[in-house]
């Protein structure tokens, strides 16, 4: 089934010098990260592309009458040594690449996209799969089963395995071309990433705190600048130097180059990449029978269409942007009165939202940042997933890593039993893309025995230096317990099929259980226990405590519009006629205006650095699935609020039987009303963010 023709070699059935084709012989099989080269991984992925084209081969080609067992569950065992490299591989090219491998990356894209294509369009299986979900009344399927065979017949029909010959073909080159533009889209962001930074001198210290000034020299010793402190466009550094430097020029500096990575006119340039991603999207939709990409991609969401996706970002976006619109006044009274003579810019806004809140709030971040070391955050997170779901967790030293820095934790349940491996990489480094996610090296499944699962969590916090703590903004604490949300849903998960395991639902609610962690962060009980003074070990006075959270709703019109700007952005690049978009700034410009893009805020992510939509497909069309499952969250918080104890067991029980344990096994709406014995209200969301 695959292109097997390629110049890439064949490797020997045996793999004894290749570790990706061997039998691995460490602690809970995991990847022995020290024994990898990435002149392994082409012959592995040679391998592992030809043992699953014979595998589906022999499915397509079963003389038997399709059943399930001979076509899904057959397809479920397929493509395990694909899943295994493939696994590995992405997870180093995100979190620890270097020049070798982003060149295999940019050939293995490709290919996989020439691997995929003939699979899921092979007209034979998915006359198999058809036929099953056409009886599936008949066939005494479990309710995971059905599901299974619900998602697996939607996949090959999405592909377009239903085509005609001269559309499969089209649709393949379609593919293929889009994994080379993602692949090249994420690498240009990551050379521009790489390439910036600011050194500062001793007189462009003033206003910085002392632990952002300790992590601006770790960053420089990380990039062989020993001696020397830098910012760079990591979005630790950057929002922290923006909220804390009197230099108004190195704020306009570092904002301008954070905001214009991918496009600044050079070898990183990302423009063109989008331009031609857009058209390519919309050409596959159509094809498919779908009048834009925004249609295809949404009708498979909980949202179902654009519009619906739309209108909660329009309930939003005029809370949003009326509340930043008189923050914006204040913030330039406040210049005033200083005798500022200039006009409020994007680079002053953090800045003096920071002064504004200490004189609505009487707070700041610094005041509460060295109450929030990484290590007490780490602990809250383990001890928050104690408390509701039983879990322990124990540091290993014993299993290989990728990088020094790179911690592994054995998770175990209530009843002592082994549950998965956890993967912390907290710290920023110029080998790491920027950003901050969760992925998996293996899925839990109980399809062939019990398969525990390996589970990461990627961040780019800024590390201490001399010894010092890593310490966290608010925002940094939130992001660890939004990606340790993301990390529970695979650790947790209790499914058969591999294709249902964890975080494999739709885009629209696989935030839910990730930012519904953050409220426990968040709770006052936690912080007391946890927050501790990075010097002296005392907790924060019940006063700082008390302005912190009074002040958690402070600035959220700003956060808000940046959010829901780019979200909006998003839906119109997918929207929109692609022959429409051929000016990049331009499209930008217009769709801003159009909604009224306050000017002294930018988009969370602008077009040429939004990795979520252009490197890879999987929020395309569905950034705005943040804010539909933060309808979600805030809703469900309130399901332990309404009990008086937010770790109570009973409601805990239902959290992790129908959200976090349940994976891609029902539906997602479904799976809410389980939980909460309803809908979720959108109340919730404005309530929360302060906007009703």
């Amino acid at each position: 089934m695959s292109d097997t023709s390629q110049s890439s070699p064949v490797v020997s059935g045996s793999g004894t010098d290749n570790p990706l084709l061997m039998p691995w012989r460490t602690p809970f099989q995991a990847p022995p990260f020290g024994e990898i080269a990435p002149d392994h991984f082409l012959p592995a992925f040679e391998r592992a592309f030809i043992d699953h084209a014979a595998e589906i081969a022999a499915i397509a080609h079963d003389p038997s009458a399709p059943d399930f067992a001979n076509t899904i569950t057959a397809l479920e065992r397929c493509g395990r040594l694909l899943a295994k490299v493939s696994a590995v591989f992405y997870n180093l090219v995100s979190a620890h690449s270097n020049p070798a491998l982003l060149e295999i990356d940019k050939d293995v894209s490709s290919r996989m996209a020439r691997h995929w294509n003939p699979i899921l369009m092979n007209a034979v299986l998915f006359g198999r799969v058809a036929q099953l979900h056409e009886n599936r009344a008949t066939l005494g399927l479990t309710a995971e089963q059905s599901r299974l065979l619900e998602r697996t017949y939607t996949r090959f029909h999405r592909a377009g395995a239903g085509l005609d010959e001269t559309a499969k073909a089209r649709m393949a080159t379609i593919n293929e071309r889009l994994a080379d533009l993602g692949t090249t889209f994420g690498h240009h962001l990551l050379g521009d990433e790489q390439e910036w930074f600011l050194e500062l001198g001793e007189d462009d210290m003033d206003g910085l705190p002392d632990s952002f000034v300790a992590a601006a020299r770790a960053a420089a010793e990380e990039r062989a600048l020993p001696g020397k402190a830098i910012v760079t466009t990591s979005r630790s550094s950057v929002e922290t130097f923006l909220k804390s430097s009197r230099r108004r020029d190195l704020r306009e500096k570092v904002y301008k180059a954070f905001t214009a990575r991918g496009d600044n006119g050079n070898a990183n340039d990302n423009n063109a990449a989008i331009v031609e991603i857009l058209a390519l999207r919309e050409e596959a939709a159509r094809l498919l029978g779908y009048p834009a990409f925004a249609a295809y991609r949404l009708e498979d969401s909980m949202a179902k269409t654009p519009e619906a996706a739309r209108g909660l970002l329009e309930r939003v976006w005029t809370p949003a942007r009326a509340r930043a619109l008189a923050d914006r006044d204040a913030l330039q009274g406040l210049i005033a009165e200083e005798g500022g003579n200039f006009t409020l810019a994007p680079w002053d806004w953090r800045y003096y939202a920071e002064k504004l809140r200490q004189i609505r709030a009487d707070f700041d971040d610094a005041a509460i940042k060295p109450y929030l070391t990484l290590e007490g955050m780490i602990a809250a997170a383990f001890d928050c997933a104690h408390r509701l779901f039983g879990l322990t967790f124990s540091e290993r030293k014993d299993i290989p890593v990728w990088h020094p820095d790179v911690r592994v934790f054995e998770v175990k349940d209530e009843a002592g039993a082994h549950r998965a491996l956890f993967y912390g990489d907290y710290f920023a480094r110029a080998s790491k893309r920027s950003g901050a996610w969760m992925t998996s090296l293996r899925d839990q499944q109980t399809l062939d025995g019990e398969i525990a699962p390996l589970v990461v969590n990627v961040c780019n916090f800024a590390k201490g230096a001399d010894g010092q703590p890593a310490l966290l903004s608010p925002d940094d604490a939130r992001t660890l317990f939004h990606e340790f949300g993301h990390g529970l849903h695979g650790m947790l998960s209790n499914v058969t099929y591999p294709s249902l395991s964890g975080t494999s639902v739709f885009t629209d609610f696989v935030e839910l259980p990730s930012q519904l962690y953050e409220h426990w962060q968040e709770q006052p009980q936690v912080l007391r226990q946890f927050a501790r003074h990075y010097q002296t070990g005392e907790p924060p006075p019940d006063d700082l405590l008390e302005r912190f959270l009074a002040a958690r709703q402070f600035n959220q019109g700003f956060a808000t519009v940046e959010f829901v700007a780019s979200a909006l952005m998003d839906l119109e690049f997918h929207s929109q006629p692609a022959a429409a978009i051929r000016d990049v700034r331009a499209f930008e410009r217009a769709t801003m205006g159009k909604i009224g893009m306050p000017a002294e805020i930018a988009m969370r992510h602008r077009p040429t650095q939004f990795g979520h939509i252009f490197s890879g497909d999987h929020y395309a069309a569905g950034y705005y699935s943040y804010m539909w499952s933060e309808v979600m969250d805030a809703d469900a918080f309130g399901a332990f609020e309404e009990t008086g104890d937010i770790f109570d067991p009973e409601t805990a029980r239902r959290l992790h039987d129908d959200i976090y344990s349940s994976g891609g096994s029902r539906d997602p709406e479904e799976a809410y009303i389980a939980f909460r014995g309803r809908g979720p209200k959108p109340e919730a969301l404005l309530r929360r963010r302060g906007l009703l």
